[in-house]
């Protein structure tokens, strides 16, 4: 079963500096029927215009992942970290017993625009940590690359959570292919571009909810998409 989740349905928070849509309620944005996905509880999909950002603020028990799509992202944490987040990078902090963070565009002429991901972690009141890691088109190009999961296979980063992270990069008509495991679902998300997944079409911004399929056919309708599939049990 295949549900979609529609681009234009989602929260939406416009401050001016910051236009951020809510896959799942967040913030002011409340939907009963969007509290989240098994264990992943948050996509935000965030355009920061040139100079601003979020000041320093705290997190706790989250596993939070920043994926940047367009421009530079600065951050800081009070753990002692400071790292720009480039296309390509992942980004997992581990909020744990308890972090502060900022997160900046610090360009003077261009907007940053990302995804912030949180993931409920398998326990409560861990040490917090950080980890950033950079993946090329290459590897993503036309195929499945995993860029987090719950034991850092595969040169990913590491989540505290029985969440499979991948990302890939295709262009229209190529085809990339998912088996299902028992008592496992998917989520989809298309960062931008466009797919067909088992016959069902996505364009940039929306969702799937898969659950009861044992396997995906994505397939690409337009040059330049990029997707991100959520592996969960």
């Amino acid at each position: 079963m295949i549900i979609i989740r529609p681009s234009q349905e989602r929260g939406n928070a416009n401050f001016g500096w910051l236009d951020s849509k809510h896959t799942f309620s967040f913030g002011s944005y409340y939907d009963p029927n969007h509290m989240g996905f098994g264990n992943l509880r948050v996509i935000n999909e965030d355009k920061v215009e040139r100079g601003k950002g979020f000041g320093a603020h705290s997190h706790q028990d989250m596993e939070i992942i920043s994926y940047v799509l367009e421009g530079e992202l600065e951050h800081k944490d009070s753990i002692g970290n400071g790292s720009v987040i480039r296309p390509g990078d992942v980004q997992r902090m581990s909020a744990g017993t308890g972090i502060a963070h900022s997160e900046f565009n610090g360009s003077n002429t261009n907007g940053v625009h990302f995804l912030q991901i949180w993931i409920i972690p398998s326990r409560s009141r861990i040490k917090p940590s950080y980890e950033q890691k950079h993946f090329s088109v290459e590897e993503k190009q036309g195929k499945l690359k995993l860029v987090a999961s719950p034991d850092g296979k595969d040169n990913s980063v590491t989540i505290h959570q029985d969440v499979n992270l991948y990302v890939a990069v295709l262009n229209n008509g190529d085809r990339v292919h998912h088996s299902i495991e028992n008592n496992r679902s998917l989520w989809l998300q298309v960062a931008r571009g466009s797919v067909d997944i088992n016959g069902k079409s996505l364009g940039t911004g929306d969702g799937a909810a898969i659950t009861q399929e044992t396997e995906i056919e994505v397939v690409a309708t337009d040059d330049n998409t990029e997707i991100l599939l959520f592996d969960l049990r």
